[in-house]
């Protein structure tokens, strides 16, 4: 069941849901997703830290929930592509521990894509098992939680 009730594109919820519409691209929207949070995740570590960048990460997580609920019913989807906040606050959890450095703030990007992508265990079971809006954004935040891990080995090497 599909498009069940049409939703504006100037609704709040669609707004969040598609992060300021990055989400409406029509090749890799979940890339274009993370790639859009990029700026905002640099933008609050440059000026306000990491705490800042945690706190908002929780923020968006929980306004995700909201937005991507709101999202679902309006239009009857499950898991549509073009939701991509679950992206952003996924993302934003290994860029907690990059802070600036744009080296590793690209490898960050990549990594949370890897994970994203190829969701080896747990990330997947989520992906199948946990369904409506927590569904949609819990499977990102353990590629994230992934991508965090992987960045702290990748640390200590180096």
């Amino acid at each position: 069941m599909t498009d069940k009730k049409p939703i504006s594109i100037w609704h709040p919820a669609f707004i969040a849901a598609t992060w300021f519409w990055s989400g409406l691209s029509p090749k890799a929207p979940g890339t274009m997703g993370s790639l859009a949070a990029l700026p905002f995740g640099y933008a609050i570590l440059y000026y306000t830290g990491q705490e800042a960048l945690l706190i908002a990460t929780i923020s968006v997580f929980c306004l995700g929930i909201l937005a991507t609920n709101i999202y679902l019913k309006k239009t009857g989807k499950q898991d549509p592509g073009e939701v991509v906040i679950d992206e952003v606050a996924g993302q934003w959890i290994p860029l907690l521990i990059v802070g600036t450095d744009l080296v590793l703030f690209v490898l960050a990007f990549i990594l949370f894509r890897l994970f994203d992508i190829l969701k080896p265990w747990p990330i997947s079971w989520m992906d199948r098992h946990i369904k409506g809006a927590t569904g949609v954004m819990i499977d990102d935040i353990a590629a994230g939680l992934f991508a965090l891990l992987s960045l702290l080995v990748i640390k200590q090497v180096l």
